[in-house]
């Protein structure tokens, strides 16, 4: 119980680890932003869940912080405060899962509900305007609607990254947590 408990002590190594894990990210981010809604934040999402357990607990609220640093705290950010959480929740449910195809399908299912859970604020905000209730659920569903185009690429660069990366990164990544280990 006490080594259980000492485990899960945040070390300098882990917040190291947390700084890299977040700066993967950006920086894969960054270099794919020239594609419309395909990115690879739901592929590290689901891997450092997977790798580095607890320690995800960190790294996606460090990086809705730097999002919202970066690209400024704007209606869309709010969303990232329970889209990016629910998909680490997801991964850490199905984590004794280690079929590329479940995580594919997976994956591709968040990017195609993204313009979903997009429009909640829109509904919400919409509703607390003059219109009331109906007028923020069309507004939410309107905006939702609009995007669909967008969410099917996102689902499918979701799904075709995550069946493709999956296998080779988790393999590198168990690798380097064993050799760490020694």
């Amino acid at each position: 119980m006490e080594k259980q408990k000492e485990q899960r002590k945040l070390s300098i190594q882990d917040i190291a680890l947390v700084g890299v894990m977040v700066a993967v990210i950006e920086v894969s981010k960054a270099a794919l932003a020239f594609l419309p809604n395909i990115e690879l934040t739901s592929f590290w999402v689901i891997l450092f869940t997977l790798m580095f357990e607890w320690k995800i607990l960190f790294v996606v609220p460090v990086f809705i912080l730097t999002e919202g640093t970066v690209y400024g705290f704007g209606l869309w950010w709010i969303m990232y405060l329970y889209a990016w959480p629910l998909l680490a929740l997801l991964a850490w449910i199905f984590r004794r899962q280690e079929s590329a195809w479940f995580w594919s399908v997976l994956s591709g299912g968040f990017g195609l509900m993204f313009g979903f859970l997009c429009a909640i604020p829109y509904a919400v905000l919409g509703a607390a305007g003059d219109g009331g209730f109906r007028d923020g659920l069309v507004a939410g569903f309107t905006w939702w609607v609009a995007g669909i185009p967008w969410d099917i690429a996102h689902a499918v660069g979701n799904f075709v990254f995550m069946l493709i990366l999956y296998r080779p990164v988790r393999k590198a990544m168990s690798n380097m947590k064993k050799s760490r280990i020694r």
